[in-house]
């Protein structure tokens, strides 16, 4: 089992590495195809370049052309990524033994839901926008998968309307909170991103995530308020990232503060 932990780990780097080419070119004129190459110099990279997290510590974090820092987002991303392909092999080993069919097409869908929500978070960590084409392709995923898959593998079964309603009961807060405000208080893409969260985690899992992000959003701001003269009350703070990390710890660690049986 612990040779097939390091397996997904590392194909969770190289997962990663894409990921950060995602982001990067995201809504911009340049395709997912072609070298990867030094933004500040265009110097392209070799090799011995590219290797998930290692090249940027061989390169102390430096391009080797022009000496321009390399942003950290790119090794972070990778780790996490790999962290989060080994853990979803670790949460779902059961099923690895017993039908591994199901297994890896469990292990796809979950691999390519908690991908997308990462580029998703680390987009608005970058924009302070949250994609509509991630969101999107998010949402019809998860919606997708509540006729297909759950914490038991996959199945093709017709969902309890509960179900189907955790997504609409996550969003709704979001929804009011920018209709009331008009978009000062919270944006739309929060209560998109809420949707398709929902549908993932369902309604015990999600409303746990939910609490987790207000939790780490409100200490993270009065973190950024007490120590970074950079930040005021008035100061826009992403709240995708938080969102995301409140439903990757619900998800793993099977949260479930309300105590709700649905």
């Amino acid at each position: 089992m612990t040779l097939f932990i390091i397996f997904f780990f590392i194909f969770g780097l190289i997962v990663g590495s894409f990921l950060n080419v995602v982001i990067i070119r995201h809504n911009t004129n340049r395709s997912l195809g072609g070298r990867s190459g030094c933004m500040v110099c265009q110097k392209k990279l070799g090799w011995y370049e590219l290797i998930p997290v290692f090249s940027f510590l061989f390169l102390k974090g430096r391009c080797k052309g022009c000496q321009t820092k390399i942003s950290i987002q790119y090794p972070l991303v990778e780790l996490t990524t790999g962290i989060i392909f080994s853990l979803l092999f670790v949460k779902f080993q059961n099923l690895f033994q017993i039908n591994p069919f199901s297994f890896y097409l469990t292990f796809i869908f979950y691999a390519v839901a908690f991908s997308l929500l990462l580029m998703i978070a680390v987009y608005d960590l970058r924009h302070k926008i949250i994609s509509d084409k991630l969101i999107l392709i998010f949402s019809i995923l998860t919606f997708l998968g509540l006729f297909s898959f759950s914490m038991h593998g996959f199945y093709i079964h017709l969902p309890m309307l509960w179900q189907f309603l955790a997504g609409i009961l996550l969003a709704l807060p979001f929804a009011l909170l920018w209709l009331v405000s008009r978009g000062a208080w919270m944006g739309l893409g929060d209560a998109k991103l809420a949707l398709g969260l929902g549908w993932l985690l369902g309604l015990a899992q999600g409303l746990s995530g939910l609490v987790l992000a207000f939790w780490t959003g409100a200490l993270v701001g009065i973190v950024l308020l007490i120590f970074s003269k950079k930040y005021s009350m008035k100061t826009e703070i992403p709240f995708a990232p938080f969102l995301v990390l409140g439903a990757i710890i619900a998800f793993f660690f099977g949260l479930n503060f309300f105590m709700l049986n649905i």
